[in-house]
Formats: structure tokens, sequence, C-alpha cells
């Protein structure tokens, strides 16, 4: 097939050669050289002109055309032939690997709903060398949203700020679009687009068109319409519009960038079992020795390449005895382990409780260990995570001396509806959601540690445990330091990202956090077992070797909430 011939004048630049181009699906040699340029490739976008191909951006002069752009725009034509004509075949000359790859490969165009600025304020810089397109309707929700102190609001001006960020300092118009990197976050390679003018879409009758969610799907459908060779997807939080945009036949995707894990079962459990071969193979290798009453192994081979710091590992086979240790230390292909001690046994048992499995037991260590400055329980309902915590932090409060407090706090998100406001102090309002404190409580006030002296005994012990047990309301966290404090996190699950990174760094020195939760029980709007901030702070502390993380795994409240749990 001929090639056509490059414009001479600047006019016949921004004219028919660039729908020509959108509708064959080749790739101008610049941005700028058409203003419908849709497989523009990343690199290119770089050093491209303001002007590129959306609805009602002014054309802006072009660069030179590049000889490149025409070798890479030949195999675009020939792969879509018009009808009864034979397939020519490729230009033998070879294309440029950056030429050939913008040609199979368009950037797209991520069309943005409010929750999901509201969700991330930062989701604009998320999407690399992609586009993202802001309609109206959105930065009206967005404004919409933006007063009150809750976490909604302030994401909403967060979002607002970062726009401000982007649009200052822009001199030419901004329908020509704002490059991403222009307010320093380097990894966005894409452009931003608000929408200048109202589109001509045509949604079903039945679908309001007042509402916002439907103009923002006749934006979409607007896009999609005016640049068929080019992904135009719309990114939201929000299910039921998702399902309707995918029902009008339009792209629709969840906004997963926030997602630590796509699947929970890929969660790091913190336990590590041993093959059944592990001491034949470790026999010539493996090195013992004993230091302050503990035996330690140090092992080599492929084993330590799966190992992390402070993860539990254990071996059992029938007629044998069991090991059970944690990694102590990683050096290269060599790993330190350190057999845990055995609170199972009553005589090791932490403010009268032992453990009953080896999770439980493993747990117990981490709880009880003064270097490990963070660990994190997570399982299902009834396997012991707020009973071990406290027990543990009675001990070394009340026994050790080791912190000075328990103070205790979680998320105050309803299982059902809200039942109002309540009255009293901070610690009174907090109470009717510590229910599960109070019953652990019970069990430790019972225990036979605290049996001594009868009732007045019991009496007496429980005021201590009282005065040394504090409830705090997460909304009066911000700014605080917690000095050798024992401070528990329950209900982790429940928890942003963004709202564990602030709890965490409220830890001042000789201070140790433990952070709770289930993640099949999250009620938090939004949040996912993926996007948990339980999740996120298990992933990104593993390894560490002032943190561990235990996933305890059998349920030891009762036989009937055992069973429920399974068949329920």
């Amino acid at each position: 097939m001929p090639l056509p011939k490059p414009p001479t004048k600047l006019g016949s630049l921004l004219k028919a050669p660039a729908a020509s181009a959108l509708k064959s699906g080749q790739a101008p040699a610049d941005a700028s050289a058409a203003p419908t340029a849709v497989a523009a490739a990343p690199a290119a976008r770089a050093d491209a002109m303001p002007g590129r191909g959306l609805p009602g951006a002014r054309r802006a002069p072009g660069k030179p055309r590049q000889p490149t752009a025409v070798v890479a725009s030949t195999p675009a034509v020939v792969d879509r032939p018009a009808p009864g004509r034979a397939v020519e075949p490729p230009s033998p000359r070879p294309a440029p690997r950056r030429a050939a790859k913008s040609a199979s490969e368009p950037s797209k165009l991520f069309v943005l709903d409010t929750n999901v600025l509201m969700h991330d304020p930062t989701s604009l810089f998320r999407f690399e060398e992609h586009d993202v397109y802001l309609p109206m309707v959105t930065l009206e929700e967005l404004d919409g949203h933006k007063k009150g102190m809750s976490e909604v609001a302030r994401n909403a001006r967060q979002a607002s700020r970062e726009l401000d960020a982007l649009v200052a300092g822009v001199e030419a118009g901004i329908e020509q679009g704002i490059r991403l990197d222009h307010s320093g976050h380097r990894e966005a390679r894409g452009r931003l687009f608000f929408q200048t003018r109202a589109h001509d879409a045509r949604l079903p009758e039945a679908l309001p068109q007042g509402k916002a969610d439907n103009q923002i799907l006749g934006v979409l459908q607007a896009l999609t319409q005016a640049f068929p060779e080019r992904s135009v997807v719309l990114v939201s939080k929000d299910i039921n519009m998702r399902v309707k945009a995918r029902a009008l036949g339009l792209n629709a995707e969840d906004y997963a960038n926030d997602k630590t894990l796509d699947d929970a079962d890929l969660l790091y459990t913190g336990l590590m079992a041993l093959p059944d071969d592990f001491w034949d193979k470790q026999a010539q290798s493996l090195e013992s020795w004993q230091q302050g009453g503990q035996p330690f192994y140090r092992l080599q081979g492929p084993l330590v390449a799966a190992m992390l710091v402070n993860q539990a590992v254990y071996w059992e086979a029938p007629n044998a005895t069991a090991l059970y240790a944690r990694v102590k230390e990683i050096r290269a292909s060599t790993a330190v382990l350190q057999v845990v001690r055995d609170y199972t046994h009553p005589k090791n048992s932490v403010w009268g409780v032992s453990a009953r499995n080896r999770e439980q037991n493993f747990a117990l260590n981490l709880l009880l260990d003064p270097e490990v400055d963070f660990v994190t329980l997570s399982g299902q309902a009834g396997t012991g995570k707020t009973l071990l915590a406290l027990a543990a932090g009675l001990h070394q409060v009340l026994e050790e001396r080791r912190y000075n407090e328990i103070i205790i706090t979680r998320v105050t998100v309803p299982v059902g509806e809200d039942i109002g406001y309540l009255p009293g102090t901070e610690e009174e309002k907090m109470s009717p959601w510590m229910g599960a404190l109070d019953d652990n409580l019970e069990v430790l006030n019972q225990s036979g540690t605290t049996n001594h002296g009868g009732e007045w005994g019991r009496a007496a012990t429980q005021e201590l445990i009282r005065s040394k047990v504090k409830i705090k309301s997460m909304n009066f966290m911000r700014g605080r330091t917690f000095l050798n404090k024992y401070v528990i996190i329950d209900e982790a699950q429940n928890l942003t990202p963004k709202q564990m990174k602030t709890l965490i760094t409220r830890a001042g020195p000789g201070t140790k956090i433990i952070c709770m939760g289930n993640l099949a029980q999250i009620d938090t709007p939004y949040l996912t077992e993926g996007s948990s901030g339980l999740a996120y702070a298990v992933d990104r502390f593993k390894g560490w070797k002032h943190s561990g993380h235990i996933t305890l795994a059998r349920g030891e409240r009762s036989r009937l909430a055992d069973y429920a749990t399974e068949i329920l």
C-alpha cells in the first residue's frame, strides 16, 4: 500500500491524517503531530506537545514527522485491510523497537470515579504511562465531600490539593492535557485531562440523566465512541456502577492499586513446615549449641532462601520429638534457629493461660520477647488472639514491670445499625465497643494465678488490672507519642493502610504494639481482604528482625463456636 505524502504545511499537519491514523491504529511520530494520537509510546510522552486527542483540545503546532513513525505505521495499516483486498506484506525495513511497541500497545485512558479519589487521594499518579480523565461531575462531587473531619473529607481535601498543584503553573490551556509528573511524581508518565465541554451521549432512557453516576457513564460512552482504537476504562470502587458500565458495553475496573494481595490465601502466615527429611539432609552441616538455656541450630542449604527472620518453623513426625523453633538470624545461605519456649506446659503459663496449640505457643513467644516491637496476630473467631495478647500484657506490666500500662483501642465500626450517640467520657463511650476486653479480663481474673486471697483477693486484683488497662479512642491518636506502653489494636482488619500507619508511628521508646484481627470480618466500606490495613502491615513488616506475625488456625473458644465457624 503506498504511504501518504508527508504534509508540507502546519494546517495539513492537524487535519485528515490524524483521523485516518486513529481508525487504522497507526501511531504518529509525535504525540503533538495528531490530536487523536492514541498509541503514543510512554517514552514519546515526555516530549509531546499539548493538544493530544481528547474532545475540545486546542491544536498546537507539531514537530516535524520522524522517519521512524512512517515505518511503524506501515504494519498498522496492513493489519486492517479493506474487504476483498489481498493483504500486502509489511515493509522489509526493520522498525525501531520503541516505535513498534507504540503501535501494538496503545496507552489507555482511565476515567476516574469520585470514590477512587476519596479512597486514595494519590490515585492520580498510580497509572504509570496511561492518561487520566476527570469528568466535571467528579470535581463537583469531590467539592461536596470536602467538609468535615472524617477520613473521606480529609481525602477529598488532599485530592483537591493534588489537583491544584498540577494545575498551578500551567501556561497553556488545561484542555490540552497536563503532565502528571508536573508536580514531582516521576512515576506517572501520562497526562491529566479535564472535561472542558459537554458530550452528546445517548444512554438508555431508564437511566436518569441527572444522576451523577449516569453522567459519568455518559462521558465514558462519549470517549469510547470518540476513540474506538483506544482503550477507555472506567475506574470505580462502586460495584453497581461497574456492572452498569459493563451492561452498556463499556470497560470498567476496580481500583486495585491499594491492594496488598489479590488473594488473601497468599498472605504471609508466619509459619513454615520443615520437610520430612529435614534431619537427614541437614545431618552433615547442622550445628547446635546452647546459649542462655535455649538451644540453637545453624543450618545451610536451599531451604534458607524460603525463610524470613522471626518466622516460626516446625518439624513433626510420629514417634519422634518435634522441633518448634524461630528463625533468629539469616546471613546469605545460613540461618540460625532458636528453639522456642514451651508455653503449652502449665509451669510456663502466662497469667494463668497456657498455649493449647503450636500457633498459640509461637504467638506467646513473640508477645513476650522484648526484642520484638511489633506483633500481628490474625485468625478466625475464637482462636485466642485477644486473650493471649492481654495475658502477655498483664504479665509484662504487673510482674516484669517492663511496660507502664496497657492501652487498648479499636475501630468503632458497627456490625449492624448504629445505636447513636453515647454519653460519658472517652472511656465510657468506648466501653460498649470493648466487650471482648471485659470478657477476657474476666477469664484472666478467674485464672489460678489470681485466686489467692479468696473473693477479696480477686476484687483487689481486678482493681489493679483496671488501673493498668486504659481504653483510648482512635479519633484522638494523631500527634500522640506512647512511651513504655503495651498497645493493643483490636479489630485491625477494619483499618485502612493510612490509619494503620498513623497508629504504628505513635510508638515511642520502649513501646510494643500488637495488631489483631480477622480478615474474614471486615465491616469498613470499600475495604477488602487485600486492601485492609492489617494485610498491609503483615506484608510490609515481614522479615524485619523486630517484628513477627502468626496466623492462628485452630479455634479454642468452644466446640459450638468451632463447629459454627466451619458450617456457617
